[in-house]
Formats: C-alpha cells, structure tokens, sequence
C-alpha cells in the first residue's frame, strides 16, 4: 500500500501510521526546499500571502489541532499501557447520575 499525502492534523490514520507504523513501513519525507522540481520562489510567495498553512503543505509537519489543552505529543508521553483501570463500570452507564 502507497500513501501519498502531505501531513494534516495529529490525528487519522496516515498520522498514526506515519508516527506508530513501525519498521513495517518504508517511509520518505521531501520537504519543497528539498525538491528540485519546486522552485524556490513558489512557497516563499505563498508563505508571504499567508495562504495555507505553510509547515503542512511544504515542510511535511504534522501540526497540532489549534483547540486543544494539551498537545498530542505531551499526551502520547503520558499514556502507560501498563497501568490497568481499578474498575471497569458496566456497558452503558459512563455519564449517568447515581443515586
């Protein structure tokens, strides 16, 4: 399977493959200001317009949603497939009010 994109948000499945994939994956990062048939005026102009979003589109960064606490990375630090919950509650009732 090819996938070919530029990178969005952290998050979806070319994200996840792309920071969790593994050796399983076979991946390549060209950035425009390493591309020979980009020239060099074409994203120094639209980075100037401020169309876009420039570190995506031409720098191959995964960047954050913009509306969040916390940042994905500072997450994905945090978590410990180690720790195991105290109790699992029953299918259904997460959210509800107890008498």
């Amino acid at each position: 399977m090819w996938l070919l994109s530029t990178p969005f948000r952290k998050r979806g499945f070319f994200y996840r493959t792309w920071q969790h994939g593994g050796a399983a994956w076979h991946k390549v990062r060209v950035p425009a200001t390493e591309c020979p048939r980009i020239e060099r005026e074409f994203p120094e102009e639209d980075r100037r317009q401020q169309r876009g979003n420039f570190q995506m589109e031409y720098m191959c960064e995964f960047m954050e949603e913009g509306n969040s606490v916390f940042s994905r990375d500072l997450v994905e630090e945090a978590l410990d497939g180690s720790v195991q919950p105290l109790a699992v509650p029953p299918f259904g009732t997460w959210g509800k009010k107890r008498d």
